[in-house]
């Protein structure tokens, strides 16, 4: 089989694999497709986080057509017992002749074991096809395993000069609805929303997807004193889904001890840099924060360089005067060569606002291009 015809099947399995987003996490995103003789003849992806693996499905939708077949998959077969047996076995007792896969798990239990298991059974196999694709596609997944964070989304809705409230603070609503929806949308596939104090006593937000999506993302407040009134929405629906307060060890005690009382979590953590916080939303399994501000926390995340996707709509608006109220604030570079360009954004219009998405090269965060781990 050419290698054109590789990586069709393997985009097409691809694509299959984006079908799990916001469902699937912790877990990646996987698709495979089983093809014989140049005919599609099983399709699947990983559906939810605990149900079977896409080999499993592809193979199952392929029954005995499998046999002889190719399976192509985004990512290599689990070769270990986890929520569900292995895919090394449900491939090799399919008859498979051939696995091509974009890329190796680094996930340690698997990390080329199952490339091994499949060689050992006589199957041939070819890694690297569509690997920058499928790295992309599973960049959160990613940075969880191979930096011990998850993927951090920054996103903000702004003036088209430049503000996110007007001086009096009152910012609703500069974008769209149909902008605030897809907002919305992407609550509903994040495991934590973060702002800072600041907006959640500006705003009194409830961080909520409305309506609800695949996943209730942990409501965050970055709250060095421990300030957060208990009559706030966020805390009065706690109920309804988690809030976690990250205060300074130098918070009051009784403070503390009040928004543990009615139900926040509590997390004291040192010093100005959101690292350790990223670091104990990974211990949890966390691979996907939104970040929605204000500017001083949206300063501090791209000040220590740990955000990785911008998601900001500019608004049709002209509001004119000075005052702090900037989407990023922080220390800021001091020139412009050193400020941090997106990689490839996407413009869009959206009900008269423009959407700007994009990711911040690997380099930007410091680190070698060749290392990619995103």
């Amino acid at each position: 089989m050419s290698d054109t015809s590789d990586e069709f099947w393997m985009r097409r399995a691809l694509a299959e694999a984006a079908r799990g987003q916001g469902a699937v996490e912790p877990n990646p995103m996987v698709g495979a497709v089983v093809v014989r003789d140049g005919t599609l003849v099983g399709v699947g992806h990983h559906e939810k986080f605990g149900g079977p693996h896409a080999e499993r499905h592809a193979l199952e939708r392929a029954g005995e057509a499998a046999r002889g077949a190719t399976l192509y998959v985004t990512l290599e077969p689990c070769c270990h017992h986890g929520k569900t047996p292995p895919c090394t076995d449900a491939v090799v007792d399919a008859g498979i002749s051939r696995v091509v896969a974009a890329m190796r798990d680094p996930f340690p239990r698997v990390a080329g074991g199952g490339f091994q298991v499949l060689r050992q059974a006589g199957i041939q196999v070819d890694i690297g096809i569509c690997k920058a694709e499928a790295r992309a596609l599973n960049a959160p997944y990613l940075r969880r395993l191979e930096q011990a964070r998850p993927w951090v989304i920054a996103k903000w809705a702004m003036t088209l000069d430049g503000k996110i409230a007007a001086r009096t603070g009152q910012s609703a609503w500069i974008s769209s609805d149909r902008s605030r929806a897809l907002v919305h949308e992407l609550r509903g596939r994040v495991d934590a929303i973060v702002v800072g104090i600041g907006t959640a006593l500006a705003d009194d937000p409830l961080l909520t997807a409305r309506p609800a999506g695949l996943r209730t993302a942990t409501r965050v407040v970055f709250d060095k004193n421990g300030r957060l009134p208990v009559k706030t929405r966020l805390v009065q629906t706690n109920d309804e889904a988690p809030v976690l307060v990250v205060a300074g060890p130098e918070a009051p005690e009784d403070r503390v001890d009040v928004l543990r009382l009615v139900g926040c979590e509590v997390l004291q953590l040192p010093g100005r840099s959101p690292l350790p916080f990223l670091q104990e939303m990974a211990k949890r399994n966390m691979t996907n924060i939104l970040v929605e501000g204000g500017g001083t926390l949206l300063g501090s995340f791209f000040d220590h360089r740990v955000v990785d996707e911008v998601d900001v709509f500019i608004a049709p608006i002209i509001e004119g005067g000075r005052h702090e109220f900037t989407p990023v604030r922080g220390q800021g570079v001091n020139s412009i060569a050193e400020g941090l360009r997106l990689k490839d954004p996407v413009t869009s219009i959206v009900d008269g606002d423009v959407r700007i998405q994009g990711r911040i090269p690997l380099r930007e965060h410091g680190f070698e291009s060749s290392a990619r781990p995103g």
